[in-house]
């Protein structure tokens, strides 16, 4: 086949991965104020990340947080809470993801409406090139350690918490779907229950946009700051050439990217296909099956449904207990009433609410 040719196919493939998979976030449906809704604080903080440090392309360090207490928590001086940690989609980070999902009137619906309370943090995960795919690399830093360790050990340490996996839950959409995805099962030991939103880039990726644009883009950068020019779908590459194929030779973006003088590079496409959940996903089961509760959920309008069917039908292969739903939608049309309606009471139903929880 022709390079032009295979090109443009690989080209057309991940362009309708990107377009549905790593889109920017947009407005969604806000559910309807709950009345007598207790307010809760809202505070924005800064974490140290330690995971972070020595990253090739310059990627802050300290990474602001935004964390949601509960309407009781400054009056119940001696109670301690279960934590959510909600992990945001690509080109956004936590301000705007707080904004999509309409947080802290959702939080505070839910709380309202029974489920139990509990402390919600967002962490902020945007990098230079708009997303860290949640991926451990020497290029962007090791998002997967920060969200595991680094977010979950300042929470700890700075607010009322029951520090225990089994009162701990991990929830994340799009890319923060992957990220919730990736890390719950390579960190069964510091989360307890799971669920994945609308989540993106399950399957192996193909190049694109044309593989002359992206090379071509490239080959004009001084600086990693310089994808800031560059059309979304070009971005959604070297985000992921840079959480996947990093390579601290190659300056100044210290990746490598999938094609090379027009013709695919399988060592990378390979590196790229080892990070998709839907390849690795066998050798986690037996992390998985030490969640309490696993789910899922998709719009029936969008596109990343087939890939999100697809795991959960590994999880129903090796006999996981979890739940899955393909909801009336698009990729961002009901996330705000789905945090409220579905997340919050999930965790309410699969989290530890007591000060002594048992680690199983």
């Amino acid at each position: 086949m022709p390079k032009e040719r295979f090109a443009l196919i690989l080209s057309i493939q991940l362009g309708l991965v990107c377009a549905i998979g790593l889109q920017a976030q947009v407005q969604t449906l806000v559910p309807a104020v709950v009345p007598g809704a207790k307010p809760a604080k809202v505070e924005q903080v800064t974490v140290h990340g330690t995971s972070l440090e020595g990253n090739l392309e310059g990627d802050a360090v300290d990474r602001p947080v935004i964390v949601y207490l509960p309407p009781s928590y400054a009056t119940d001086k001696k109670r301690h809470y279960p934590v959510v940690y909600a992990l945001h989609g690509y080109s956004i980070g936590a301000e705007q993801w707080s904004k999509e999902i309409h947080v802290p009137q959702t939080i505070e619906g839910a709380f309202a409406q029974g489920a139990q309370e509990m402390i919600v943090v967002l962490p902020d995960s945007k990098t230079v090139h708009n997303g860290s795919m949640y991926s451990s690399s020497i290029t962007t830093g090791d998002f997967e350690q920060f969200i595991a360790k680094d977010v979950v050990a300042y929470v700890d340490a700075h607010y009322r918490t029951i520090p225990n996996r089994a009162s701990r839950g991990l929830v994340g959409h799009s890319m923060g779907g992957y990220g919730a995805a990736r890390i719950g099962m390579k960190h069964p030991d510091v989360f307890g229950s799971l669920y994945i939103m609308s989540p993106c880039c399950l399957s192996a990726r193909k190049i694109g946009p044309a593989a002359s644009e992206l090379e071509k883009a490239v080959r004009n950068m001084k600086t990693p700051a310089d994808s800031a020019a560059l059309p979304f779908g070009t971005r959604a590459q070297l985000a992921s050439a840079a959480a996947w194929s990093p390579n601290p030779k190659n300056p100044p973006l210290y990746l490598d990217l999938p094609v090379k003088d027009g013709e695919p590079q399988p060592d990378i496409l390979a590196k790229w296909a080892a990070n998709a959940p839907l390849a690795f996903v066998d050798q986690y089961i037996g992390n998985l099956r030490r969640y309490k509760g696993i789910s899922m959920d998709v719009g029936d309008k969008d596109g990343l449904k087939t890939d999100a069917t697809k795991l959960h039908e590994v999880f129903d292969l090796y006999g996981l207990q979890n739940s899955f739903e393909v909801y009336q939608g698009t990729h961002t049309s009901a996330v705000a009433d789905r945090f409220q309606n579905h997340v919050m009471p999930f965790f309410s139903k699969n989290l530890c609410f007591k000060a002594t929880c048992s680690d199983h």
